[in-house]
């Protein structure tokens, strides 16, 4: 029998919760990361710093360069942590076969729910 598994990655995960939390941050380009005065490094990048080619374990002095503008939020682990549990907690509605690989990733066996829609593909 074929296995249907499902892999979900939340991209940009922990840059999005900083921006649905603070909707001013919203539409700028955010980073979540350590201090570029202590050698912090770019955790997560929204799309909209993205743009600027700033990318996860850009160091952060980089990062700044690469855009002046750029908003740096100190991360929020528990706040993740939170999020995590709520997204994971939607997956076991679809399915009760979830592997969390980290707050932002998982696997999902979703074998017994797509027969109900034709197949995988």
């Amino acid at each position: 029998m074929h296995r249907t598994i499902v892999h979900a990655d939340l991209d940009a995960f922990y840059a999005s919760v900083e921006q649905h939390d603070k909707p001013d941050l919203k539409g700028k380009p955010v980073v979540v990361g350590g201090s570029p005065e202590g050698r912090g490094v770019v955790m997560a990048a929204s799309y909209e710093a993205r743009r600027f080619g700033i990318r996860s374990a850009t160091p952060m002095t980089r990062a700044f360069r690469l855009c002046p503008a750029l908003v740096r939020v100190s991360p929020r682990f528990d706040r993740y942590t939170e999020v995590s549990r709520h997204v994971m907690s939607i997956f076991r509605e679809v399915t009760p076969l979830v592997e969390p690989l980290s707050l932002d990733e998982a696997f999902l066996d979703a074998t017994a729910q797509v027969v109900g829609y034709g197949g995988p593909i």
